[in-house]
């Protein structure tokens, strides 16, 4: 596969952290002037803000977590030259699970679907390690 078959969900997943990333640094801006935060109520990490920033927060702070190992297999099947449609197919499924994911928790925040949806995306990057593993040790 090409690398920019390979690195298109990855490009995809960097969107969705930075497009989190923004989204909370304006939601906190407004939020904090609307209700009056001071940066004294927040700068040790005190949980002083209402819903909304919260849940983006939240799933800001979860593309830190589980996708670090996309990013590894990612590296690792590009570095190994053993990326083929099967890796890229399960690419793009973990990534759009885990863009239902953020859509989910910054909205209406159900856990069971949300949960739902983690299992999903949980299942979609095991896959990945277990194809590359297949694909390292020659049995695909």
């Amino acid at each position: 596969m090409s690398p920019a078959a390979v690195l298109a969900p990855v490009f995809v997943q960097v969107a969705l952290t930075l497009g989190l990333l923004v989204a909370l640094g304006r939601v906190r801006w407004r939020v904090g002037r609307e209700i009056g935060i001071r940066f004294e109520d927040i700068a040790l990490g005190q949980d002083r803000w209402p819903e909304l920033p919260t849940k983006i927060s939240r799933a800001y702070s979860n593309q830190f977590e589980a996708p670090t190992l996309f990013y590894a297999v990612v590296a690792l099947a590009l570095a190994t030259n053993l990326t083929d449609r099967v890796f890229v197919a399960l690419e793009w499924a973990y990534v759009l699970l885990l863009l239902a994911h953020a859509g989910v928790h910054v909205t209406s925040n159900v856990v069971p679907t949300r949960f739902k949806l983690f299992l999903a995306s949980f299942a979609a990057l095991a896959l990945l390690w277990i194809w590359l593993a297949l694909r390292v040790f020659g049995a695909v």
